[in-house]
């Protein structure tokens, strides 16, 4: 079992819920996935092989992602949230162009060590990062 499947079974028998074989689908397409996926995104895939699953228990089922650190929830301001996945990954951020949408990820491993001396400061135990910056791309400037 890897790293990803092994903690969502923990993380499922410590929350007293079952490791039923959709639960375990949806985790394997969306780890099959790359960049942002929306909910319904990952449910029209997964309708393909599975008929019978419903759009509830996949929205349900990334948000239990999220919650044990398989995926971050990110909303780029179209008006619904898309999941990357997050599992051992660095450190990065978000640039969004606000005209045409076009987003773009960067690395933000200097932020960890800014991150981690507020937390320590202030005594937070971090649940999340978030570092999105959001603004104009340069072909949206060039028009």
């Amino acid at each position: 079992m890897n790293g990803e499947k092994k903690l969502f079974v923990e993380y499922l028998k410590k929350k007293g819920l079952k490791t039923t074989r959709q639960r375990m689908n949806i985790l394997d397409s969306f780890l099959e996935e790359n960049g942002h996926v929306s909910a319904f995104e990952l449910y029209e895939s997964l309708k393909k092989k599975y008929p019978d699953i419903g759009f509830s228990t996949v929205y349900r089922t990334l948000k239990l992602f999220t919650e044990c650190g398989l995926a971050n929830e990110v909303n780029f301001g179209e008006g619904q949230s898309r999941f990357e996945k997050a599992y051992k990954r660095e450190y990065h951020g978000h640039l969004i162009c606000q005209t045409c949408g076009d987003t773009h990820e960067f690395s933000a491993e200097s932020l960890q060590n800014l991150q981690e001396r507020i937390l320590t400061k202030h005594g937070y135990k971090p649940l999340g990062f978030k570092f999105e910056i959001y603004g104009i791309c340069r072909k949206c400037q060039k028009k």
